[in-house]
């Protein structure tokens, strides 16, 4: 009997102590979701406002749109369904739940030939976005630190 009660008082710690684990996994689990930069910008919300205004600045845009091959995929492409795939990028890439199931950046750009010049103005847009939502200058660093992860994909032309 008293093995038994022993053994029984053995299992229960054990499974105190592995409660107890998952609890302290899980509290860290939470306290690294509030630290991402996803949790940081807000979440979904945000970051589908600041997409949306940042694709609507770039469709329209003059130099931009100089760039034939350019001009021609924005009349193939909706910009609902560009902004639907960058959203889902912007979320995955920062740490959110989203899944980003578009083509590589290399395979999506290849046929634009985007200049350097090109990618400048597409950052300075950006800039002014991140700006017009008062988007913190650690978090805008961090956004641009993954944006220009991007460039050597993306940028086929000097």
């Amino acid at each position: 009997m008293w093995s038994l009660q022993l053994n029984s008082f053995l299992y229960a710690m054990l499974a105190a102590i592995w409660l107890v684990g998952l609890n302290n996994a899980s509290a860290q689990e939470k306290e690294d979701d509030a630290n991402s930069l996803y949790s940081r910008l807000g979440g979904l919300a945000p970051i589908s406002m600041v997409v949306n205004d940042f694709i609507d600045v770039i469709v329209v845009d003059e130099l931009l749109n100089a760039n034939p091959a350019i001009d021609a995929a924005r009349k193939v492409v909706p910009a609902p369904y560009l902004k639907y795939h960058v959203t889902a990028m912007v979320c995955q890439a920062t740490g959110g739940p989203c899944q980003y199931h578009g083509r590589t950046m290399k395979a999506a750009h290849a046929h634009l030939n985007i200049t350097q010049k090109e990618w400048e103005q597409m950052v300075v847009l950006l800039k002014g976005v991140f700006d017009k939502y008062e988007i913190p200058g650690k978090e805008q660093q961090e956004l641009m630190d993954i944006v220009d992860s991007t460039q050597a994909d993306i940028v086929m032309s000097k």
